[in-house]
């Protein structure tokens, strides 16, 4: 069955922080809905108040016939300076992990839930720190928008943010993990979640918990494969 988003509606409401106004990120995506329109227009997004201190936008990046998408938090220090997803140590990690599981990376379509880098500076060093709940609301449009043009027969979750921003608060990484599982509301595929490989690389077994990644992209594989 091929994926597909239908019906979503504007699910972002203004959002008030200090006098600002966040409208969320509906009121910027194009009519035209490809990939090449979509991409074009990620820049001049101001749905949240993360593109004031981000370098610039960074969009998804794949085939738009990809069987499969996987989607992760946001940017990372390296993926906001050269503007393409998972370009950084995570990104490496990753395409590592997708090659042992046997997926290619150039056959995948990657994004992210959020659009900007969110950071706090300390020195002349930008420390990653994860989006609050209502910028993962305000940023989802682009990530619908992209299901929509992709329509993958499947996802791949990677970590809880991503998760949370297709199913909701109540999801749990450590739950879902692992299993073939019904795609989010309106989503006509199938869904695998994982750790984010990021997490990989901060933890004290990376040996263990890269071996799991791996199994995980596995399942996504075989289920693919089908």
């Amino acid at each position: 069955m091929t994926g597909h988003v239908v019906g979503y509606g504007a699910l972002v409401t203004t959002r008030r922080t200090g006098a600002e106004e966040h409208p969320g990120a509906e009121p910027f995506l194009p009519a035209d809905r490809s990939l090449e329109a979509l991409a074009a227009a990620v820049p001049s997004c101001r749905g949240c108040d993360l593109w004031r201190d981000a370098t610039q936008a960074v969009f998804g990046e794949g085939p738009v016939s990809a069987g499969l998408v996987l989607i992760g938090e946001q940017p990372g220090d390296v993926e906001d300076r050269e503007g393409e997803p998972f370009v950084g140590p995570a990104g490496r990690l990753l395409d590592r992990a997708l090659a042992d599981a046997g997926l290619a990376r150039e056959e995948v379509y990657v994004t992210n839930a959020v659009k900007h880098f969110r950071f706090t500076q300390r020195g002349k060093r930008r420390i990653h720190e994860g989006p609050a709940r209502w910028q993962v609301a305000a940023c989802q449009p682009w990530l619908l928008a992209e299901l929509d043009a992709v329509r993958p027969r499947g996802l791949v979750v990677l970590g809880a943010t991503a998760g949370k921003a297709l199913y909701g608060s109540g999801f749990r990484v450590t739950l879902a993990r692992g299993r073939v599982m019904d795609g989010p509301e309106h989503f006509e595929g199938w869904a695998v979640a994982t750790t984010h490989p990021s997490a990989v690389l901060r933890s004290r077994d990376r040996d263990t918990d890269y071996a799991g990644l791996v199994a995980d992209l596995g399942v996504a594989a075989a289920e693919l494969g089908r």
